[in-house]
């Protein structure tokens, strides 16, 4: 038994955490700009910074998906440190995620915006490709020890905090995600107008979070994750 788990791990090839970290990153924004692009709905995750993307660039020329990131992520970082009762310094790490994160998503925004998208099986396939795009980068985001955006720090935080289920926790803050993004749109774009949610905003709730678990199995089962950058010693846990 033992030596068939040796051989197991063998099998595996090493893959370090920070390209994990760096594949997640740009994997995750081009994803995100893709489904942007097609205009069938955003993920309810990042649907109300896409709205305040949405409403705000009507007057500001040069306000971006980007900056709404920042504006929106720095906001739930308040609300999460007000909830948790203190500033840990690892939500430092976080920050400069979302600066990352915000932007890629630029970038990716220009390049996404000169694809075509008269045609609507042009669509179907930038928002399918977009989607597992997506997934496959928060998929690599979970085998990696640098600290993701506030979105999911918040619900770690969080389900630390009160001692609740993470997987709960996450299905109660998209929805609350999902609720506050039509509220956005009816405010922003008047009533029963949605913008930047539809069809396809439901379907990647229905299909992401099976897909990731698919590919997190998959990765695991290939690679074995190592962390190859060791600046200095982990900080004692009160510190954190």
């Amino acid at each position: 038994m033992e030596t068939e788990q040796k051989t197991e791990l063998k099998a595996k090839k090493a893959f370090p955490m920070e390209a994990a970290y760096a594949i997640g990153q740009v994997t995750i924004a081009f994803g995100t700009a893709l489904m942007a692009r097609a205009d069938f709905g955003v993920s309810m995750v990042v649907a109300p910074a896409y709205l305040v993307y949405l409403k705000l660039s009507e007057s500001i020329s040069w306000f971006s998906f980007g900056l709404a990131e920042y504006l929106f992520q720095a906001l739930l970082l308040l609300v999460t440190t007000a909830v948790i009762g203190k500033f840990k310094k690892r939500y430092l790490f976080a920050v400069a995620s979302v600066i990352i994160y915000g932007a890629l998503l630029d970038l990716f925004m220009l390049v996404a915006g000169r694809i075509p998208t008269d045609e609507l099986w042009v669509r179907i396939i930038i928002f399918a490709v977009g989607s597992v795009t997506v997934a496959v980068g928060v998929a690599f985001m979970f085998n990696t020890y640098l600290s993701p955006e506030v979105y999911e720090l918040a619900v770690k935080e969080i389900a630390e905090k009160f001692g609740f289920d993470v997987g709960k926790t996450k299905t109660v803050y998209d929805v609350i995600s999902l609720v506050l993004a039509v509220a956005m749109s009816f405010l922003f774009f008047g009533w029963w107008k949605f913008e930047g949610i539809g069809y396809g905003t439901l379907i990647n709730a229905l299909t992401n979070g099976p897909m990731i678990t698919v590919l997190n199995k998959l990765y695991r089962k290939k690679f074995e994750f190592v962390r190859k950058i060791n600046l200095k010693k982990e900080p004692p846990e009160e510190e954190k």
